[in-house]
């Protein structure tokens, strides 16, 4: 985009970038007035994490903008030097970054070019997004530019097959040459917090082809993603990185919120992910205790409810009180007490110095034990037999053997619920299909698309009735 120069405004005694705009702009009026209105409107942006825009300016032939000088070193820098960043860090820059993107959208402002070499954190820790909306206004005759080595990408918006942006943090709209809007930035933000968590891009390749062919086509490696990243930051992200625009978040608020509802109250240590509705949000914490007996009453109803008939006699009901030892407390969302088929075993997730573990407890035992190797653990599932139980944690569908042993992956993570059936299949919900997957393992098939023209944006907590051919489920839809 041209040279940048640290240099001092003389008249108001400060320092300021200088950044010389390329010569081609001299000889093209066109394209220097189409500038001049788009730096126009981006010098309107005034927000604490956007880099100012001061000036466009002229100097014989030499067009050029003055800008905020910003110290300190940019995202790119700092993970080629270190690696990935601490978790807590991240989701600080990342909230930054949201509430940058979020003031410019609502200005209808798009980045066009968001990535870590566009990102610096000053000495101070604040998050400052550079160029913004440059890349829009910078749109020109690229016939000039060798496409293969450039690591910017650029093409005429008015010529059909607009590409914009760097590729490692494209959307596939963007790879396609379509059109784009705000969610191109949601995609490259979740490319941008990935970096951040893991230490390496999302996407990956030999050349600028192969990075767009992944880019279009393949998932980022959620495996890389350390295991104390907190299971509504694997959603967050995921809902960033939809291939389809349509299933991605819409915008900027969406994320913000996303990511202060995790920090204000971390799931990192509890393994609960971020409430996903309005209902979930308004219930207040002096109800908790209440809510935690109402769900295992309902489990214990629906356990009841879809137990196979037996020849025998119906048994006697049974009032059964299950004590926490002492310092010990239940977690009470996400679906984390569960009852086995056969009413004799009890699950849940219960919480010990900050840590959450999958807990089992046989009715007539007098005391529950901790299933190792389930720390972080939550939303769980009996299979029918109840000798194993189903959660997730460390963003995979995991299932641990009700007596005791090692847990075993079964697959990526999804949200939102799981049902294990008599066939071994068990249907989970990835926040917008429901996906049936063997017990076995094995990679997840869609079972349900929701119906997103009458404003379905996810099916959810599914429960496979008795039979196994149907499954009951709840679709969401903008209502909450």
């Amino acid at each position: 985009m041209g040279e940048v120069y640290q240099a001092h405004d003389t008249k108001l005694g400060r320092d300021v970038a200088i950044k010389v705009l390329p010569e081609a702009f001299a000889h093209d009026t066109e394209r220097l007035t189409r500038f001049q209105r788009d730096a126009k409107m981006l010098a309107a942006l005034n927000h604490p994490d956007i880099a100012t825009i001061y000036g466009l300016e002229q100097s014989r032939r030499t067009s050029y903008l003055v800008m905020e000088l910003v110290s300190g070193e940019t995202l790119a820098e700092r993970v080629e030097r270190e690696g990935a960043v601490p978790i807590e860090e991240a989701l600080a820059i990342a909230k930054q970054i949201a509430e940058a993107l979020e003031a410019a959208h609502e200005k209808g402002i798009i980045h066009c070019d968001l990535k870590p070499a566009n990102l610096k954190v000053t000495p101070e820790g604040k998050v400052k997004v550079l160029d913004f909306g440059l890349a829009k206004a910078f749109e020109g005759d690229a016939t000039n530019i060798d496409m293969g080595n450039s690591p910017t990408l650029s093409r005429a918006a008015t010529m059909q097959g607009v590409i914009l942006g760097t590729a490692a943090y494209m959307s596939p709209e963007q790879a396609r040459g379509k059109s784009v809007d705000k969610r191109t930035d949601i995609w490259a933000f979740g490319c941008v917090l990935y970096e951040l968590l893991c230490g390496r891009p999302a996407f990956k390749g030999e050349d600028v082809t192969e990075i767009l062919a992944a880019v279009v086509k393949m998932e980022p490696d959620w495996n890389r993603l350390p295991e104390s990243t907190p299971p509504s930051i694997h959603t967050l992200l995921r809902r960033c990185l939809r291939k389809d625009k349509r299933q991605r978040l819409p915008d900027a608020a969406g994320v913000r919120i996303e990511i202060e509802d995790e920090v204000a109250n971390p799931s990192a240590a509890t393994g609960a992910a971020a409430p996903e509705k309005s209902w979930q949000r308004s219930i207040p914490l002096s109800l908790a205790a209440p809510v935690a007996a109402m769900l295992m009453v309902v489990v214990g109803i629906l356990a009841w409810m879809l137990k196979p008939a037996l020849p025998s006699p119906p048994q006697n009901s049974a009032h059964v009180q299950v004590g926490l030892p002492p310092g010990d407390r239940l977690q009470t969302v996400n679906l984390n007490v569960a009852v086995s088929a056969d009413g004799t075993t009890l699950a849940y997730i219960g919480i010990h110095e900050g840590v959450s573990q999958l807990h089992v407890r046989a009715l007539n035992a007098p005391e529950a034990k901790a299933i190792p190797g389930t720390e972080g653990g939550f939303s769980l599932f009996f299979s029918p037999d109840g000798q194993w139980i189903g959660f997730f944690a460390q963003g995979k569908m995991k299932k641990a053997p009700v007596a005791g042993g090692a847990p075993l992956s079964v697959c990526e993570s999804g949200v939102g619920g799981a049902s294990w059936g008599t066939d071994d299949t068990i249907v989970f919900s990835d926040g917008v299909h429901l996906l049936g997957v063997s017990a076995a393992g094995g990679k997840p098939k869609i079972l349900t698309t929701p119906d997103f023209a009458k404003g379905e944006y996810s099916h959810r907590y599914p429960q496979i009735l008795p039979g196994g051919k149907d499954i009951l489920f709840t679709a969401l839809d903008g209502c909450g």
